[in-house]
């Protein structure tokens, strides 16, 4: 019979420890390396610390939103399926429109990807909401360019579209131009589902 760990709670600290022993948090601001730790725990990858790009006012603009009952934006389902149940049990506040029928027609008309329609989608809840981009990078691009153009500022970003063909510009965009909007960005090309779900449930108070 294979020997290893079997007890939940204790691979749950021993993880931690692991991640506090192996991962330099120290440029992260303070109030967001509970963040930063749920996201290495969720990806296996300790180096992405110091990638992490996490704005001074994203964890309190975030969870005041959170707490308000904001919406939370999603640009995939696997992102919404990652959140918590337990600790958001409200899932009509978790808003995906990727699979919305009216996504095809909008791409159509502005000649973009569903993922940028779906966006589009996004307009009327965008004012103090959390909008989580855990998977294309033209959400990313078509998000920032909307609230170019005067659409709703959310109340918190986080991008971590993952990719090869936009994600690392899309982000460094952002980066750059945040567009006084308090935001967490992984430089590169990592991001996915599971760590922005991760960024959610943190914000949560979850410890799964």
């Amino acid at each position: 019979m294979s020997a290893y760990l079997k007890n939940p709670d204790e691979i749950y600290a021993l993880s931690f420890q692991m991640i506090d022993a192996e991962a330099d948090l120290s440029l992260i601001p303070a109030n967001a390396r509970a963040v930063a730790r749920r996201m290495i725990h969720a990806c296996g990858m300790t180096d992405i610390a110091k990638s992490l790009v996490i704005s001074p006012d994203f964890v309190p603009s975030a969870e005041v939103a959170l707490l308000a009952g904001g919406k939370v934006l999603v640009d995939a389902e696997m992102v919404r399926h990652g959140i918590i149940a337990k600790l958001m049990p409200d899932r009509e506040r978790i808003i995906c429109t990727l699979n919305d029928p009216r996504t095809k027609e909008v791409a159509a008309e502005i000649g973009n990807t569903r993922s940028a329609a779906a966006v589009e989608l996004w307009r009327p809840h965008l004012q103090g909401s959390v909008v989580v981009i855990g998977n294309a990078p033209t959400a990313l691009f078509h998000l920032m360019d909307i609230i170019d153009a005067g659409a709703p500022r959310p109340a918190a970003i986080v991008a971590l579209p993952v990719g090869f063909v936009g994600a690392a510009e899309s982000k460094e965009q952002l980066i750059a131009n945040p567009r006084g909007v308090p935001f967490l960005a992984l430089r590169g090309r990592l991001g996915g589902s599971a760590m922005a779900a991760a960024v959610i449930n943190a914000l949560l108070g979850g410890n799964e």
